[in-house]
């Protein structure tokens, strides 16, 4: 698996941030879990824009932590992941964790939707979810 990070939102004064720790932790977890070779996109945004993308892709206009949108016109490519940091930012404070976990936890969230797990009912909600536990138990810790 293979990651591109795209820095709409500058991330270079988050010192508890490490994308590059988290971008090959999934890609070696990802690669071994789904034997596949799969590219991805994931883009840094801020409050207005990930706003913007809910309100007009899902119809919802407020903020949300991560977004992602399947892709498989181009041959390996699975799709991109939006991330706002800003929201990781303020959950990680509530939820009493790292930045860096809530990054890596929003980034395997998005990647599991692009390999096409979802949590719309609670059956498909606790497959992803026990998958989604797994992974991120094994990459670091809460």
């Amino acid at each position: 698996m293979k990651i591109r990070i795209i820095e709409e939102y500058d991330v270079a004064s988050l010192t508890d941030l490490d994308i590059n720790q988290a971008k090959k932790a999934l890609c070696k977890a990802f690669s071994k879990r789904f034997k596949t070779r799969a590219k991805a996109t994931v883009i840094l945004v801020d409050e207005d824009r990930i706003q913007s993308i809910n309100r007009d892709y899902r119809k919802i206009d407020k903020v949300t932590d991560v977004i992602s949108f399947e892709e498989h016109e181009e041959k390996g490519y699975i799709g991109e992941i939006f991330i706002c940091i800003p929201k990781a930012i303020a959950q990680a404070n509530e939820y009493n964790h790292s930045l860096q976990r809530e990054f890596t936890f929003l980034m395997c969230h998005g990647l599991l939707h692009l390999h096409g797990f979802d949590h719309l009912n609670e059956e498909d909600e606790k497959v992803m979810f026990s998958l989604q536990d797994e992974i991120m138990d094994n990459i670091i810790k809460r």
